[in-house]
């Protein structure tokens, strides 16, 4: 069986370790996790999942033959290097931090195989869209069982690295930006009589639905919108706002801060 470590204890280590035992890919009693503090999570996570607490333990360092990196960026620098004598060669790393290279990973960590992933935070609810790339080092039998067990928390797909910045941008990112188009759409439902509750049930089964039209995958979104878009009907009314408040050039401007942020993020780790 898989010995896993996760190296820290946060929402998005609690995602995939909750994908894991639900969708039974690992056995919580090969499942390990040490943080540097929060004992309350730790406990949680414990008495939730029945996963096995390391903490102090270098041992299971030694024995994983999976090590997931989900501390926060800001404790990177320290946790690899106390991590680095007592990880065996054999080890593939497979890190969820934010803007850390593979390059950087390898600096701290030696040469062996390294994933990165960028999961995002609806992996909560099994749903998450994942993006994973790896160095040369990680053979083909590895690639599989990194997807299989990323699958337990949504969809992944193989991506080069570089390109993992645009991937925050757009999906890592991407919830904030949903809950952010929910926040007006309510609020102007709300403003317009309708009941906050009804507006969001409308809301969610809206977006529902047209997320399903879209995974059928046969018309593309510029045709569905289309359809929807009578001429001098409701629909062209509000996409003729949108498109007379520069919406679109404000997505654009939104994707581009993000992964530019994205790529800013690695440069000041890396320095």
């Amino acid at each position: 069986m898989t010995n896993i470590v996760f190296v820290g204890a946060g929402a998005m280590a609690e995602a995939i370790i909750n994908g894991l035992t639900k969708e039974e890919k690992i056995s919580p009693a090969f499942i390990h996790v040490m943080n540097k503090s929060d004992d309350r999570q730790l406990a949680h996570l414990k008495e939730t999942y029945n996963v096995q607490i390391v903490c102090g333990q270098k041992k299971a360092l030694t024995e994983a033959d999976i090590i997931f990196l989900a501390m926060k960026p800001k404790d990177a620098n320290n946790a690899l290097t106390s991590l680095a004598p007592y990880i065996n060669n054999k080890a593939t790393i497979i890190s969820v931090i934010a803007g850390i290279s593979i390059h950087t990973i390898t600096n701290y960590l030696g040469n062996r195989p390294i994933a990165r992933v960028m999961p995002n935070t609806s992996a909560t609810v099994g749903m998450s869209a994942s993006a994973v790339c790896w160095n040369e080092l990680v053979s083909e039998e590895s690639k599989l069982l990194i997807i299989n067990l990323l699958e337990s928390i949504g969809t992944v797909k193989a991506v080069a690295e570089d390109d993992l910045h645009i991937v925050t941008a757009l999906s890592g990112s991407g919830p904030a930006y949903f809950y952010f188009f929910a926040e007006q759409f309510e609020s102007a439902a709300v403003e317009h009589g309708l009941n906050k509750g009804d507006a969001r049930q409308l809301f969610i089964q809206t977006m529902e639905g047209a997320a399903q039209m879209l995974k059928k995958g046969d018309v593309e979104p510029k045709e569905l919108r289309r359809r929807v878009t009578s001429p001098g009907g409701t629909t062209e009314a509000g996409i003729e706002q949108l498109m007379e408040h520069q919406v679109s050039e404000a997505i654009f401007a939104c994707i581009h801060a993000a992964q530019n942020r994205s790529r800013e993020l690695g440069k000041l780790f890396e320095s």
